[in-house]
């Protein structure tokens, strides 16, 4: 019983490190601190997913819930049906992971996200809930065409784009039917790649953390934009016409200044996290929007959210919250929002990613080490201190434990790539000593 919660859910090596027996309790876990009634229950296409969903049901059932499953569904669309029925959810997936990882994200009642409390109330309960008795069997049941409400909720509240040529990029993953269904009914020219999962191509060499065939894509077809789903579908990264890849920062400067244009940017105000580039920062006060900055991982940009009132946040990864209407980061939202902005503003994503905001050289170095070092920064105070002075006070360092992975991630900004390649590279070295 090693896995522990990360930033998004309990993740690990499928039916090895996540058991059949671990996801039977955590199932159990999770109804006996959260309640029963009906839950939602859904999943990616991982061929360890449907093994999976039925030991979390199981769970849930031997714990006196009513698990109903969803079958193959975007996170997001799960989210917002256990909104939509005011219960709670499980989602079986890895997200961007490899095909032989699998995970566990419990939502709350209402699809929202788990505060940290609520999660350790949960882990504290796995112990007892490994050895309870009764299976509850009777009570699971599944609900077929679900998602279809999900799709007829993105399409009435968005317009036409008809006339726009767009490239979808499913990552062979819970948005290969999904995301195809909702722009081909607002009118959208479409192409659709990566949309045929076998169980282990997730996100194979596609998705949003792999963008080469998406660019290439859109290139080939002379598309106007390209759009890049992760695994579960709640994240996105778009492409320009000329193939080269918008990340989440612009995406979020641009959903911000869409907001604002149409008055919905409640407080002047966008969430953020602490990897997202100074150019953003930079970018948005010089447009007057405020800048509220988390720590990494979605659900604490949905905590500032709410606290705050606000409207639009999300990270640099490609998680975009419209917490108006979302509980949760949703790709095929954003990139709706985003193709309705480029459409309407009859300009390329090109030219207004260039405009919105200029980004700094920003590196990313991740260090495998043998066990996460959750207090790493501390720990390397000293050689942080000294890069920063490289930096004479024109950059960035960030160091952080990843959530979910035996990773360190080192992170430097600077103003020339050269510098901030070189500071990564003494920092990672730094790391791989002390850690490695």
């Amino acid at each position: 019983m090693t896995l522990k919660f990360g930033t998004d859910g309990v993740r690990g090596v499928a039916l090895t490190e996540l058991t059949i027996e671990y996801a039977t309790a955590l199932g159990r876990a999770a109804a006996s601190v959260l309640g029963g009634g009906r839950w939602l229950v859904g999943r990616d296409t991982r061929e360890s997913g449907p093994a999976l969903e039925q030991a979390v049901m199981a769970g849930l059932a031997a714990a006196g819930a009513e698990p109903v499953s969803v079958g193959v569904v975007p996170t997001p669309a799960l989210a917002w049906l256990a909104a939509e029925a005011g219960c709670p959810a499980a989602m079986i997936t890895a997200s961007h992971n490899p095909w032989h990882d699998n995970g566990v994200k419990i939502f709350g009642a209402g699809g929202v996200k788990l505060v940290d409390a609520v999660e350790r109330a949960i882990e504290s309960a796995l112990p007892a809930s490994m050895s309870a008795p009764g299976d509850g069997a009777d009570s699971i049941s599944s609900w077929d065409r679900a998602v279809e409400g999900y799709v007829r909720h993105l399409v009435d509240a968005h317009g036409s784009l008809r006339g726009l040529r767009v490239v979808l990029d499913a990552a062979n993953g819970a948005m290969h039917q999904v995301a195809p269904a909702v722009f081909a009914a607002l009118g959208a020219d479409l192409t659709v790649i990566h949309a045929a999962p076998d169980g282990r191509n997730i996100n194979h060499e596609c998705g949003a953390t792999h963008t080469a065939s998406l660019s290439a894509a859109v290139v080939a077809h002379g598309a106007d934009l390209g759009l890049a789903f992760d695994g579960d579908g709640d994240r996105v990264i778009a492409v320009d016409h000329l193939g080269r890849v918008i990340d989440g920062d612009r995406l979020i400067a641009l959903a911000a200044l869409q907001l604002r244009e149409v008055g919905e940017l409640r407080h002047d105000t966008v969430v953020v996290t602490v990897m997202s580039n100074i150019g953003f920062h930079r970018a948005m006060e010089a447009a007057g929007v405020h800048v509220v900055t988390t720590a990494v991982g979605d659900r604490y940009v949905l905590e500032a959210l709410d606290q705050g009132g606000f409207s639009v946040g999300g990270e640099q990864s490609g998680h975009i919250i419209y917490r108006d209407i979302a509980t949760t980061g949703d790709g095929l939202l954003a990139g709706l929002r985003l193709a309705e902005y480029v459409h309407g503003h009859h300009d390329s994503l090109a030219h207004l990613a260039a405009e919105v905001m200029v980004g700094y050289p920003q590196v990313l170095v991740n260090v495998k080490v043998a066990e996460r070092h959750p207090h790493a920064a501390q720990e390397l105070a000293a050689e942080i201190a000294d890069a920063e002075r490289e930096l004479e006070g024109d950059g960035r360092i960030l160091v952080r434990a990843s959530g979910t992975e035996p990773l360190i991630r080192v992170m430097v900004e600077a103003a020339t790539d050269d510098l901030a390649q070189r500071v990564a590279q003494h920092l990672a070295a730094a790391v791989q000593q002390r850690f490695g």
